[in-house]
């Protein structure tokens, strides 16, 4: 992971030339409908945030897919920097690529540079990002279901009365759209007291969270249940608890995962006790397997959903999952996807 985002980091310093440096598979994919059957089809990946487990995951899972489809695949590493994301978006418009792949950040500053790429042709695909755009397909993990079987986790195992912590930031898509369930549930059941209310995102997340959760507890000693809907949310919350020695009092119920977060989440005397995830490398390659679609001239659909899979403490100690590919392969629901499929297109290695 440390290799991984230092890469990252590197090659945004480097300049157009080395971020956009790539190979394009020159003799086409076979019985693939155009431009794909003769190949040199350029589409850029441009990003919000770059660092952490599951965005890393996404991007090598879009990459893999790429690499099948022949796309020459350009990725603009994102760094929580509104701004230099529209600008990322105006290079690709430049470059004349076929097609654009948003992941994440804020509507307000996109919505505007998406329909110029729009209107220059290009087709566009968002991943948890609304673009307010009905030319723009939306790529989600079903985020309502998702936070719905966090907290229905969380009721079974505390009731519906707790003291709870929420960890939120508004204005990202996937957050906002988690957030409509928190406050569905929390009307539904009245007994859940919603004590503290913190967040952010940037450069540090865990760390960052970390700190203003360490100050929520001091403030909020009696808080017993913690919905972090976004896994860096989950180990800034778990590190800070940890450190006040307040881990067996408390519970977090979260969102996303990866190898990392099942280590953090399976540990001995962990509060982490169930996080709800789709496979990030599957809708890395399910956002990328949709703008081929359009650039193909077919249609991947207005919302294109992958569905979550709840994920537990308890189950992941009882078969034994230590990594993503355990998981893959001892919870087969979570390494697949339909969405944005067609005979054409190749599959990727799970």
């Amino acid at each position: 992971m440390i290799t991984r985002r230092a890469l990252a980091l590197a090659a945004a310093g480097l300049g157009m030339a080395g971020l956009l440096a790539g190979t394009a598979r020159a003799e086409g994919l076979a019985g693939a409908p155009a431009p794909f059957d003769k190949g040199g089809v350029k589409v850029a990946l441009v990003t919000y945030i770059s660092g952490g487990d599951f965005f890393q995951a996404y991007q090598a899972g879009a990459e893999a897919q790429a690499r099948a489809l022949g796309i020459d695949l350009r990725v603009f590493p994102g760094r929580q920097d509104a701004a230099e994301q529209r600008d990322q978006i105006d290079q690709a418009i430049s470059l004349g690529v076929e097609g654009i792949i948003i992941d994440h950040g804020l509507t307000e500053s996109l919505k505007d540079v998406a329909q110029k790429a729009v209107d220059a042709g290009i087709k566009v695909v968002a991943f948890d990002v609304n673009l307010e755009n009905e030319k723009i397909p939306q790529v989600e993990q079903s985020d309502a279901l998702l936070a719905k079987l966090a907290l229905e986790k969380a009721l079974e195992e505390n009731g519906t009365s707790f003291n709870a912590g929420y960890v939120y930031v508004p204005g990202f898509a996937p957050l906002d759209r988690r957030n409509a369930v928190w406050e569905e549930v929390r009307k539904a059941n009245p007994g859940i007291v919603e004590k503290a209310r913190w967040g952010v995102v940037n450069d540090t997340i865990a760390a960052s969270v970390s700190d203003q959760t360490k100050a929520a507890f001091q403030a909020n000693p009696d808080i017993s249940v913690v919905f972090a809907p976004f896994d860096e949310f989950a180990r800034g919350v778990k590190l800070a608890v940890e450190e006040l020695g307040v881990a067996d009092k408390v519970k977090i119920y979260s969102a996303d995962i990866s190898t990392a977060d099942i280590q953090e989440i399976g540990a001995e005397g962990s509060p982490w006790v169930a996080t709800v995830a789709t496979n990030p490398a599957v809708v890395g390659a399910v956002s990328v397997r949709a703008v081929a679609l359009l650039i193909a001239g077919q249609d991947p659909g207005r919302q294109v959903v992958v569905e979550p899979t709840l994920v537990t403490q308890a189950e992941l100690r009882e078969k034994g999952i230590k990594t993503i590919e355990d998981l893959n392969a001892k919870l087969p629901q979570f390494g697949e996807s339909a969405a944005a499929t067609a005979p054409w297109i190749p599959a990727t290695a799970r």
